[in-house]
């Protein structure tokens, strides 16, 4: 009896150090395409801790600040069209990507980025969006002034409603003065704020 106890411990003793010297590979294979490189071949017994620094697995990074080129500017240095709403300072018109001249609004995953969203589509619905760039590229998209057909600049009244702020050296001030009180304060910590 004492035999056939003894074997089995063996027994389990020896399955659980094959199981940790060789664990099963817990990544999918990586893209053919990428820069990954793979462990070497031959594993390590992990009990057996030597001095040499371990080889890891080489991280993919998709370098997130790489963006396509912006369009070419219009001759006209005008858009006209109706809007489709990205964020509280971002549309499309005619399929070209706009960040609105003069404004910072929080992005979407931070607070009142949201609502800032939502006041733009309300302003922007059904409306035929008149853009004047001013030349400048920001990542992806032109930059420039957005008017409603009643001549309303769309920056002004995201920024008097109380969702965005002036975009400091990038506006000159051009509207500050319709910042709510407070609003600075509230929204310091989620933008690039002067």
């Amino acid at each position: 009896m004492e035999i056939i106890v003894v074997v089995v411990i063996l027994a389990l003793v020896i399955y659980a150090i094959v199981k940790l010297a060789d664990p099963p590979d817990r990544y999918p294979p990586p893209p053919s395409d990428s820069n990954y490189t793979p462990l070497s071949s031959g594993r390590s017994d992990p009990l057996l801790r030597s001095s040499a620094p371990r080889q890891r697995r080489k991280a993919i990074v998709y370098d997130e600040a790489k963006h396509p080129p912006p369009p070419e500017i219009p001759t006209t240095r005008q858009l006209k069209g109706r809007a489709w709403v990205i964020d509280g300072d971002t549309i499309v018109v005619n399929k070209i990507k706009v960040r609105l001249a003069g404004i910072d609004a929080p992005e979407l995953n931070q607070p009142w980025g949201q609502k800032s969203k939502w006041k733009m589509v309300n302003l922007c619905k059904g409306q035929t969006i008149r853009v004047e760039l001013t030349g400048d590229t920001s990542y992806d998209r032109l930059v420039g002034v957005c008017y409603l057909p009643d001549g309303r600049d769309i920056g002004a009244e995201i920024v008097r409603a109380g969702l965005a702020l002036d975009g400091g050296h990038f506006s000159k001030g051009k509207y500050e003065h319709l910042e709510c009180p407070n609003m600075r304060q509230k929204l310091k910590n989620y933008g690039r704020w002067r």
